[in-house]
């Protein structure tokens, strides 16, 4: 086969990966073009291209799922290949075939290997024919009966999108009576997310672990395994924590799965990176799941345990390369977990949130890599995915992974945005987790996970806030800047200030007194009840207080009325609140605010209409996944704001519902 060296490279993406690709890109020695939305114009990954080519919109159908914009862009630029990335048009048959046609290297797999694996049930019936273990299921489309092939593969049954992934379009199925809202739904959101509302049923398995074997195949007939990752720690089918290799797999279980990907991979002549995924049961049987044509997410695992990039082995097989033998000796080193920090309020459900990143800082100590899109001043917004980072630790053994991932994420400044973090620091530390017993019903068994209580040292953290507030003060004050804030000569009362968090109110008072040979004593209270502390120093943006006889450091960051504090016993954002509230700035009663930003594609009751308590009134659309807005208790729907297509923001007034009195309740 003929070698064709890539000189300009299109990467057809953005985020993380994107800057993945561009930096390998960059090491291999070719020349880069990024294409960009609206959004994106300012994203670090244009600024690392060479050149940027923007894409007029914010959507990804108006932008980055645009195929015919990206081969302009690539003409345009004189780019002569195209990495697609993972998500948007990276499994799409049409582009990839749109490339060769346009004289463009497509680093990827064949649109052949595309299409065939582009449907989950095309892709089934052909690893059934390969001989690898498949899970029963039927297609639903116009004329078939559901019920009756749901029937006939037992309940539970799952919803799948047909095309696609990544939990959208996906529903478990118990009672036979939620299976036509379920198709429904599933297939709006896959319509949604991929532009096809195709779905099927599966027999649906029981707390399996969700396993997966990367695959790289060449031109030349050489098909390879790269060993497994576990990908069990899922939240509504998404994967949020993943690690190589599998506590749950031993050598022969690795050798059967690893022959099955292989067997799966030469049954469609596939080249390039592209993933087998697989259900594992506790018995040690798998079943198929999809092969995903394409680099995943979790790609970085594997890289730290064989020492390998795949975005370049990408490049290289593409360019007609036979793989070195770098790849066919590969052996695993140690152990690899990665967690996917999103931009979410777990205890809400998950729900994705935006805003600016005041402050975005993961350290990276030896042994911890971070992949990330965002730096301080990006902007989070509601049109794609809510991943900010990828941080993957290395350890010799698996404990020092997790010890190692869970310490730099507690110490990551994270300022701005609500995120998963704590999620999955207490995880990383969870006993079942580190047991290596977590299965993808491992968040089901653990709400207290996902249902944190207050962390009790956010008083301290109130604490904090306001000895830094006052060093601010004091440090841009034009007379007397040496003495503490509210000092008089004679006995006044202590200064006063209260922040929210969480939705508590922390009421800080403090008094701060002559300066001791070891800092300054100071009377505190958080609510009334003394915190008993020293106040070794406090600057704007370092506070250090010594309570027990142990001292610790806080690092104080303020924006605007908020102000972010991390130390050592955990963070917080804390809003300082005014004095006297702003007139008209609480919600009337019965008040449904908009729980996150979003549009809303259906409105499911109309003015003047009873609800029950849990009616579904509107259901928004975030990131490509519904969420619902229900009626907290029964009464009359008296005032209604948005309609189908309306953009709304968090906490924007959805409806209004008047209670109905108990006596009169249904």
């Amino acid at each position: 086969m003929t070698i064709r060296p890539v000189r300009k490279l299109l990467v057809a993406n953005r985020g993380e990966i994107a800057v993945h690709v561009l930096r390998t890109a960059h090491e291999l020695g070719i020349a880069t073009v990024a294409v960009h939305s609206d959004p994106d114009a300012d994203a670090p990954f244009v600024a690392l291209a060479d050149e940027a080519v923007r894409l007029p919109g914010a959507t990804p159908a108006e932008t980055y799922l645009r195929g015919d914009s990206v081969i302009a862009a690539a003409r345009a630029t004189g780019a002569d290949a195209v990495h697609p990335g993972y998500g948007f048009l990276s499994e799409n048959a049409g582009f990839a075939r749109d490339c060769q046609e346009a004289g463009l290297t497509f680093v990827g797999p064949a649109p052949a290997a595309i299409a065939a694996m582009g449907s989950k049930l095309e892709a089934k019936a052909l690893m059934a024919a390969a001989g690898v273990p498949v899970l029963p299921g039927a297609t639903v489309g116009p004329g078939e009966d559901a019920r009756a092939e749901a029937d006939r593969i037992g309940y539970p049954v799952l919803v799948k999108a047909a095309f696609g992934g990544g939990g959208r379009g996906m529903r478990v199925v118990r009672d036979p009576d939620e299976l036509a809202g379920a198709l429904e739904q599933a297939a709006r959101e896959a319509a949604s997310a991929f532009g096809d509302g195709t779905v099927f049923l599966e027999r649906y398995v029981e707390r399996p672990r969700h396993v997966e074997v990367q695959i790289l195949g060449d031109a030349h007939g050489t098909v390879v395994s790269l060993f497994e990752r576990d990908c069990s720690v899922q939240r509504r089918h998404q994967k949020i924590v993943e690690e190589c290799p599998s506590p749950a797999v031993d050598a022969q279980l690795r050798a059967d799965l690893g022959a099955a990907a292989v067997a799966a991979g030469r049954a469609i002549g596939y080249t390039n990176a592209g993933t087998v995924e697989f259900l594992l049961e506790e018995s040690g049987a798998f079943h198929f799941l999809e092969v995903n044509a394409r680099l995943q997410v979790e790609h970085p695992v594997t890289e730290m345990v064989t020492g390998l990039d795949l975005v370049a082995l990408q490049i290289q097989v593409a360019e007609g390369r036979p793989l070195p033998e770098s790849v066919r000796a590969a052996r695993l080193d140690g152990h690899a977990i990665e967690a996917r920090l999103y931009a979410e309020d777990v205890p809400a459900g998950f729900l994705p949130t935006t805003g600016t990143l005041d402050r975005f800082h993961v350290p990276t100590p030896p042994g911890v890599r971070v992949d990330s899109g965002v730096s301080d001043g990006s902007v989070v917004g509601p049109h794609y995915d809510a991943m900010l980072a990828k941080v993957v630790a290395h350890g010799e053994t698996r404990d020092e992974a997790a010890r190692r991932l869970a310490r730099v994420l507690a110490r990551a400044e994270l300022h701005g945005v609500v995120t998963n973090r704590d999620l999955l620091v207490g995880l990383l530390g969870e006993e079942e987790f580190l047991a290596g017993r977590a299965d993808t019903a491992y968040l089901d068994r653990h709400p207290e996970l996902t249902n944190p209580q207050p962390a009790a040292a956010t008083r301290v953290h109130a604490v904090v806030a306001a000895l830094a507030r006052q060093a601010r003060n004091r440090s841009t004050a034009l007379v007397l800047a040496g003495f503490p804030s509210g000092w008089r000569n004679a006995p006044a009362p202590p200064q006063a200030v209260s922040y929210a968090v969480g939705g508590r109110t922390y009421a800080v008072t403090y008094t701060i007194r002559d300066r001791g040979a070891f800092g300054r004593d100071v009377d505190v209270a958080v609510d009334g009840e003394d915190l008993p502390c020293r106040l070794v120093t406090a600057a704007p943006e370092r506070v250090v207080l010594e309570s027990g006889g142990v001292r610790r450091t806080y690092r104080v960051h303020t924006v605007g009325g908020r102000t972010y504090v991390d130390g050592p016993d955990g963070t917080a954002a804390l809003v300082e609140l005014p004095r006297l509230p702003e007139p008209g700035s609480v919600a009337a009663p019965g008040s449904l605010l908009a729980p996150m930003p979003g549009t809303v594609v259906r409105v499911l009751a109309a003015t003047g209409e009873s609800v029950t308590p849990g009616q579904v009134l509107v259901v928004l659309e975030a990131m490509k996944m519904e969420h619902t807005v229900t009626a907290p208790a029964a009464g009359t729907l008296s005032r209604l704001t948005v309609a189908p297509g309306d953009q709304v923001q968090p906490q924007q007034l959805i409806a209004v519902i008047e209670e109905q009195p108990p006596e009169y309740a249904a």
